[in-house]
C-alpha cells in the first residue's frame, strides 16, 4: 500500500511540476504548434440545450428536457445572484478577473498542498480551465489532459470575454444526476430562478460541481452540508460575507429532495414546441403572473366539484388578439381529470352561449332592436318544440330582457326569422370552426347549442363583439403581428354595442357586482358543459367546466358553476373594466318611440294592406356587394346623395344604415340618403309586415 501511494504521489508531483514548468515557458514553446495539433476550439456544444418556453416578459413557463433526459437551461450572468458569483470566484478562482486563462500562483499553491499533505488537495485549475474541461470532457487525469486544458484555456481567453467564459461555466457545470448548469440546479433544488439566492443556497451551488454525484443533497445530505460549509468558511475568509452571515447560513437546512420544474401554461407550451420544433426558445404572448393566478383559481374551484371534472379558462387581449392566459385543465398531470387534454380546444356544445349572436344578426338586419317586444310563449316549428330552461313562460318581453334572462323561445323565434343557415354562414365566414351533426340538416336547435364549438373560438367570437364586430386573429407568440382581419366581421358596430349594452345588464352570480362586464352563460343539453364568457373594452375571458369524456353531470349549470369562476377570474386581470364607446348611429329609444315596424316582432298587419303584396321585399338598388361612386356616376338627385330603391313588400317602409334608421315610415319605394363618407355600409329596409332585406355596399 505504501509503495502504491508513493508511486501515486510521485506521479502527481511530476504532473504538477511539469505543468508549472510549462506554464512558465508556454510563450517560448510555440503555442501555435500545440494549438494546431489540437484543432480549432468547438463551442457548438453550448447550443445543444433544453428547449424553453417563456412568457411575454421572458419568465420561464415550461422547460423541456434534452435528448437523454438531461436538463441544461439557458442562462446569462445577469440572471445570477451577485453573491453567488462572488462566492464562486472566492472559492474557485480568486484571480479570475485578472489572469489570462491560467494562474501560476494557483498551480504553485496546488503543488505546495500536495507536498504538505501527501495528496492532491486541488489541481490549480482556473474557472477558464474548468470550462475547457466541460467543453471537451475526458475521464482521465493525465499530463496530456492537463496540457490540453491549459491550451484550451488560453484559446478561450483570447477569443471570449470574461463574462462569456463565466456564462459557459454557468451553463455547463454539473450539479448531480441529469442537472447541468446553475439555472437548472437552482430551479430543481430550491424551486426558483437563481436571481436571488440566500448565502446558504449560493454556497451549496458553488460546492456541487466539484463532486456532483457524491454531494447531491437529495441523496447525500451530510456530504452536501460539509461541502457547503467549507465554501461559506472560504467566503468568510475572503471577506465576501461576515462571520454572522456565515454562521446564519450554516444553520440553514439542506434541501432533501428535488423539486419539479415550472409547468405554467403546459398545454400552450407543448403546442408551441410541437408547432415549431426547431427553435430552442419560444416566446409566448401569455402573462406568467396571470397564468399562475388563473391556474390556482382552477385548482381551487375544481376541488369543490366532481373528482373527474375539468376547468378551462382563456383570456384574450381585445386590441391585439393576444392570448394572455390559457388554462387547458386544472392539473396537467392528473389522470383522473384527463389533465393532459387541452379543453380550450375541445369541441363541445355551447348551450345558450350563441344566443347573443342571434340577437346581433337580428339587430343588424333591422329585424329587431333591444327594445323590440318579443313573445315568450309556446311555439312549434314543425316537429321542433323548444322550451325554456325553467319550463315557464314570461309572456311579452323586450329583446333586452329576453337575452338577459336567456329565454329560449324568443331566441328561436328570431332565428326562425333569420334562418339557421344565415347564422352558420356568418360563423364560418369569421373562420370559426363548428361541427354540425351529420344525421340532419342544420335546424333551429343550433341556436340553443345544437352544434360543436371550442372555448377558443367562442371566446374569440365574444372578443369580436368587444371590437365592434371585427373579429380578431389570435396571436400566440410575442412579437407576432396579427393577420389582417379586414372584412371578417361577425356583426356591424351598432349591433355589437347593442349586445354589449344588454349583456352588461345581465344579473350576475351571487355576491358579484352588476354592470361591470358584459357576460353570457350557457349549459349544454344533458348538463355536460357549463360555459361563461365575459368581456369589456380590453379583455375577453372564457370559462368552460365539464368532464373531458362528455359524461353528464347533474347540476352542471353555466350560471351556477362557470359564471362564479368568470367573476373571480376578471379581477385577476389587474384592470378596471371599461365600457364600449357608443357608436354614432346607435338608436337609444324606448319601445314606444321605436319606428312602428320595430316595436313588436309579431305585430298584426291589416288584411287590406297584406292583400296588396305582389312580391317579396327586395332592395333593388344598390345591389349587394356593389361599389357605388359618390360622384355623378350613380342615380341621385344631387352630387353626394344616394338613392335607395326597393321592390315588393308592404309600405310604409323604414330604411336603416348600419342598424340606425335614416328614413322612417315612408310610403315611397325610393328614398335618398346622404352618406358621411366612403367605406363599407350595411343598408336594411323593413316593411309594414316586418319583412326585411339587407345589402352591404362599398361607397367610393
Amino acid at each position: 500500500m505504501t509503495n502504491k501511494r508513493q508511486r501515486q504521489q510521485a506521479k502527481w508531483g511530476l504532473i504538477l511540476a511539469t505543468t508549472l514548468a510549462l506554464v512558465v515557458s508556454i510563450p517560448a514553446l510555440a503555442l501555435r504548434h500545440f494549438t494546431e495539433s489540437l484543432g480549432p476550439l468547438d463551442l457548438t456544444v453550448v447550443e445543444n440545450r433544453s428547449t424553453v418556453v417563456l412568457d411575454r416578459h421572458g419568465q420561464l413557463l415550461r422547460p423541456f428536457a434534452m435528448k437523454g433526459g438531461r436538463w441544461r437551461l439557458p442562462i446569462e450572468t445577469d440572471d445570477v445572484d451577485l453573491r453567488y458569483l462572488a462566492m464562486l470566484k472566492a472559492y474557485e478562482d480568486g484571480r479570475f478577473d485578472r489572469h489570462s486563462g491560467i494562474d501560476p500562483l494557483a498551480l504553485l499553491r496546488a503543488a505546495g498542498q500536495f507536498v504538505a499533505n501527501g495528496r492532491v488537495v486541488s489541481g490549480g485549475s482556473t474557472l477558464t480551465m474548468q470550462v475547457a474541461r466541460l467543453l471537451e470532457p475526458r475521464d482521465e487525469r493525465t499530463l496530456s489532459a492537463k496540457l490540453r486544458q491549459i491550451i484550451r484555456a488560453v484559446q478561450l481567453e483570447s477569443r471570449l470575454s470574461k463574462n462569456e467564459i463565466l456564462r459557459l461555466y454557468l451553463t455547463l457545470a454539473p450539479y448531480g444526476g441529469n442537472l447541468e448548469g446553475m439555472r437548472a440546479a437552482s430551479l430543481s433544488y430550491f424551486g426558483r430562478e437563481p436571481k436571488r439566492l440566500s448565502f446558504s443556497e449560493a454556497a451549496l451551488l458553488v460546492a456541487l460541481p466539484q463532486s456532483p454525484e457524491t454531494r447531491r443533497p437529495d441523496r447525500f445530505a451530510q456530504a452536501a452540508l460539509i461541502a457547503r460549509n467549507r465554501v461559506l468558511d472560504r467566503a468568510r475568509e475572503r471577506g465576501v460575507i461576515s462571520t454572522a452571515e456565515a454562521e446564519a447560513a450554516k444553520a440553514a437546512p439542506i434541501p432533501d429532495a428535488r423539486r419539479p420544474f415550472p409547468m405554467l401554461a403546459a398545454h400552450a407550451a407543448a403546442a408551441a414546441v410541437a408547432e415549431r420544433p426547431d427553435p430552442n426558445t419560444h416566446l409566448l404572448a401569455i402573462d406568467a403572473r396571470l397564468q399562475a393566478n388563473l391556474e390556482q383559481l382552477a385548482r381551487e374551484r375544481v376541488e369543490r366539484l366532481d373528482s373527474k371534472l375539468s376547468i378551462a379558462i382563456l383570456v384574450l387581449d381585445n386590441a391585439t388578439g393576444e392570448v394572455r392566459a390559457q388554462v387547458g385543465s386544472p392539473d396537467y398531470m392528473s389522470k383522473e381529470r384527463a389533465g393532459a387534454i387541452d379543453m380550450t380546444l375541445a369541441m363541445r356544445s355551447p348551450g345558450s352561449a350563441l344566443k347573443p349572436f342571434i340577437y346581433a344578426l337580428a339587430f343588424e338586419g333591422g329585424l329587431a332592436h333591444p327594445e323590440t317586444l318579443l313573445d315568450d310563449r309556446p311555439s312549434r316549428y314543425g316537429i321542433y318544440q323548444p322550451e325554456n330552461f325553467d319550463l315557464a313562460f314570461q309572456g311579452t318581453v323586450t329583446a333586452r330582457k329576453a337575452l338577459q334572462m336567456s329565454l329560449n323561445l324568443p331566441a328561436v323565434e328570431l332565428l326562425n326569422e333569420l334562418g339557421p343557415a344565415r347564422l352558420l354562414a356568418r360563423l364560418r365566414d369569421t373562420e370559426t370552426a363548428i361541427v354540425i351533426p351529420k344525421e340532419a340538416a342544420p335546424g333551429l336547435a343550433v341556436g340553443l347549442g345544437g352544434l360543436g364549438i371550442t372555448l377558443t373560438d367562442l371566446t374569440r367570437l365574444y372578443s369580436g363583439l368587444a371590437r365592434g364586430g371585427e373579429m380578431p386573429h389570435l396571436v400566440r407568440y410575442t412579437g407576432e403581428l396579427a393577420a389582417s382581419t379586414q372584412g371578417r366581421r361577425i356583426v356591424d358596430p351598432v349591433s355589437a354595442w347593442y349586445v354589449f349594452d344588454i349583456l352588461r345588464g345581465a344579473p350576475p352570480p351571487d355576491n358579484a357586482l352588476a354592470g361591470r362586464i358584459a357576460f353570457k352563460t350557457g349549459t349544454s343539453y344533458g348538463y355536460r358543459d357549463a360555459w361563461a364568457v365575459g368581456y369589456e373594452r380590453r379583455f375577453t375571458v372564457g370559462v368552460w367546466v365539464g368532464r373531458p369524456d362528455g359524461t353528464a353531470v347533474p347540476g352542471l349549470v353555466g350560471r351556477l358553476i362557470a359564471a362564479p369562476i368568470l367573476f373571480d377570474a376578471y379581477p385577476r386581470l389587474g384592470v378596471e373594466p371599461e365600457a364600449l364607446a357608443v357608436p354614432p348611429y346607435a338608436l337609444q329609444a324606448t319601445t314606444a318611440t321605436l319606428p312602428p315596424p320595430l316595436r313588436h316582432i309579431r305585430q298584426d298587419v291589416p288584411k287590406t294592406i297584406a292583400s296588396t303584396v305582389q312580391a317579396p321585399l327586395k332592395i333593388a338598388f344598390p345591389l349587394d356587394g356593389s361599389r357605388v361612386d359618390l360622384g355623378l356616376s350613380h342615380p341621385s338627385d344631387e352630387r353626394g346623395s344616394l338613392v335607395l330603391k326597393v321592390s315588393g313588400g308592404v309600405p310604409p317602409l323604414t330604411w336603416m344604415v348600419d342598424g340606425a334608421p335614416v328614413e322612417i315610415s315612408t310610403l315611397r319605394r325610393e328614398a335618398f340618403w346622404q352618406p358621411e363618407g366612403a367605406g363599407f355600409v350595411r343598408l336594411s329596409v323593413i316593411d309594414a309586415r316586418g319583412a326585411t332585406d339587407s345589402v352591404v355596399v362599398r361607397l367610393e
